[in-house]
């Protein structure tokens, strides 16, 4: 459902002072330096405005975008359009915080290759084998006996989106959603609400999107290292990238200052879900984060940053998917022929997207402040930084 507004529409273009960080720690990662230069595409200040002016004018309150080339985040070009909170009538900021929903995946596939790249993780070997003591491997049909890793990663397991399920669905987006909205769960609770349906298709069949495919992989990291998913990605990406606007919170219902508000539609009510329980989405899509670590993170893991060369060839492989699905990246081809990389995440009241060249080196990530834009005006915000214009 999308939401059409008729008020004036405020636009704001400036450079985003983010400076850039040091990669330092990543002890199985190649020097990112190895990737080779790119030429320059001279462009005009806003290329992506009026994509995030169609956003608005089909019912986001506000959107917002950052583009980063050849690594100068200091000079990172930020754009905003419409408002961050509709009773104030703030602006979005460069700085502000959102939750990201999915984005949170390719932080976790990430951890998960560099898990198999130092031989403690094999990308066909089962799930079942990594799971915790007293979580549930086996269901309506699911055999997480049967699904390895790698199904996990590029969604080939056939398990059920634990957020289809239609009763929790009502509670998580529908009309339960106020007096479910702090609702607690465990990854274990939520799992055994998938395996409680059967399996949308046998285990490497077909690809098919599903939340629980992370939820799983999130449990698996725990099980194999020691400590929770989001522990891992802090000491393995979050402080060696200086990400340090981005954090897992848990069952921590607050976003951190700045931030704005955040929109659902549930009917026909426009309903502001900033404040929620995160342990809906766990390693599935709690993050929450910045466009410029966004865009930080997704330069430095398509450079190479993070991963070794097999690891990455992997991250970018959708050979299984038809080419869908990597692990843990999309690939986009974007009405011009360019190919971008990147993933994109929704959760209550917001949807966000980053997309890269392939060397990293030309990084767009922008947000809503709604879960009800049409989304297809976001790819026009790709297409606006990554096509050529046409000669006049």
């Amino acid at each position: 459902m999308t939401m059409r507004s008729h008020r004036p529409v405020a636009v704001a273009v400036a450079l985003a002072a983010l400076a850039a960080p040091s990669l330092t720690a990543c002890t199985t990662a190649p020097s990112a330096a190895r990737v080779p230069p790119v030429g320059t595409v001279t462009r005009p200040p806003a290329t992506t405005v009026p994509a995030l002016r169609r956003l608005v004018e089909d019912g986001a309150p506000g959107a917002a975008s950052l583009v980063t080339r050849d690594g100068r985040f200091s000079a990172s070009r930020f754009a905003t359009v419409g408002v961050a909170d509709l009773r104030s009538g703030r602006r979005m900021g460069a700085r502000d915080h959102f939750r990201a929903g999915s984005l949170t995946k390719t932080l976790v596939a990430t951890v998960v290759l560099q898990l198999v790249a130092e031989g403690r993780l094999a990308l066909d070997g089962t799930a079942a084998a990594h799971l915790p003591p007293g979580v549930p491997a086996t269901g309506d049909g699911a055999d997480l006996r049967k699904v390895t890793v790698r199904q996990l990663l590029d969604h080939t397991s056939g398990l059920f989106n634990y957020t289809d399920d239609r009763r929790l669905s009502r509670q998580l987006y529908g009309k339960g959603f106020g007096a479910h909205r702090y609702d607690r769960y465990t990854p274990a609770e939520l799992l055994r609400i998938a395996l409680g349906h059967p399996p949308v298709a046998a285990p490497g069949a077909r690809y098919s999107y599903s939340n629980t495919n992370y939820l799983v992989l999130g449990m698996i990291i725990k099980a194999v290292t020691g400590h929770p998913y989001a522990t891992e990605i802090r000491r393995r990406i979050l402080v060696p990238a200086g990400l340090d606007d981005t954090s897992f919170p848990g069952t921590d219902p607050t976003l951190p200052a700045p931030h704005g508000r955040a929109y659902s539609r549930i009917g026909d009510r426009r309903v502001d879900a900033t404040s929620l329980d995160p342990s809906r989405a766990g390693a599935a899509g709690e993050m929450v984060t910045t466009l410029g670590d966004l865009n930080r993170f997704f330069s430095a893991l398509l450079a190479g940053a993070f991963l070794p060369p097999r690891q990455m060839a992997e991250i970018r492989s959708e050979k299984r998917t038809g080419g869908t699905y990597g692990l843990g990246l999309y690939a986009t081809e974007l009405p011009c022929g360019v190919t971008v990389w990147g993933h994109n995440g929704d959760i209550n009241g917001s949807f966000a997207q980053t997309a890269g060249s392939a060397d990293g080196r030309h990084v767009v990530s922008y947000r809503v402040n709604t879960d009800a834009a049409d989304r297809a005006h976001g790819t026009d915000v790709l297409t606006a930084e990554f096509c050529p214009a046409p000669h006049a």
